[in-house]
């Protein structure tokens, strides 16, 4: 019996020929507080909470088909970090020891099916760890500042913006607490939560993520 060849995903580094392998991603939904606003949450309630994508859901960006099944594609712009070291129950003081880079990357979210996924009770996987559905630019080495500028544009024009100090949780304290869900592998991503100011991305737009000191990602739908 012949078995199938399967390509490991894996990201850049910037600086470097070699590519990190991606085991897992994980995702933190409503880490900041003005987001949570505007998607009908209460930031001083909510404990931080996950979701996930599949490993091959990670694309360097540049031109993507636009997804399948949706008339509400949606960006999200994001700190990810990628680990190096794994451990469950790990001690936020510990954490950014277990950080190998960080990068930005965008969460794209198929909206309508999410809203029609949480209308009946169902899972969001189809609306969030669909095909190409985390774009990422490369990694750079290290764990990242406690505070830089996000933002993203669309064809130019701002979009989103914010800061990395505005995350309810740290990105040691998100570490930490899905430690306990979950034990970290090396290879694994976090996507850490985006700031306020989601919204939809049509065909034939650019989209383009940035944080402070890190290489940007951009995406380009066809028309």
């Amino acid at each position: 019996m012949d078995l199938p060849e399967v390509a490991a995903p894996a990201i850049a580094i910037a600086g470097s020929s070699e590519m990190f392998p991606v085991r897992r991603i994980f995702c933190v939904g409503r880490n900041y507080a003005e987001h949570a606003r505007e998607m009908g949450s209460d930031p001083e309630r909510e404990p931080p909470f996950f979701f996930t994508k599949p490993g091959d859901a990670v694309t360097p960006g540049g031109l993507l088909p636009y997804p399948s099944m949706t008339k509400d594609l949606h960006h999200e712009v994001e700190l990810v970090v990628a680990l190096g070291k794994g451990g469950g129950d790990i001690d936020p003081a510990d954490a950014n020891a277990l950080i190998f880079g960080h990068a930005v990357g965008i969460d794209l979210t198929r909206r309508d099916l999410q809203a029609e996924a949480k209308k009946g009770g169902r899972p969001w996987d189809m609306a969030k760890g669909f095909d190409q559905s985390a774009p990422m630019g490369p990694l750079k080495a290290g764990a990242p500042p406690a505070d830089a500028a996000i933002a993203l544009t669309i064809d130019g024009a701002l979009r989103q913006s914010g800061r990395i100090a505005d995350m309810i949780w740290s990105v040691p304290e998100v570490i930490a607490i899905l430690s306990t869900y979950v034990r970290l592998a090396p290879g694994d991503l976090i996507f850490t939560g985006t700031p306020a100011g989601v919204g939809p991305i049509l065909p034939g737009e650019t989209v383009v993520g940035m944080i402070d000191e890190v290489e940007p990602v951009e995406i380009r739908y066809g028309a």
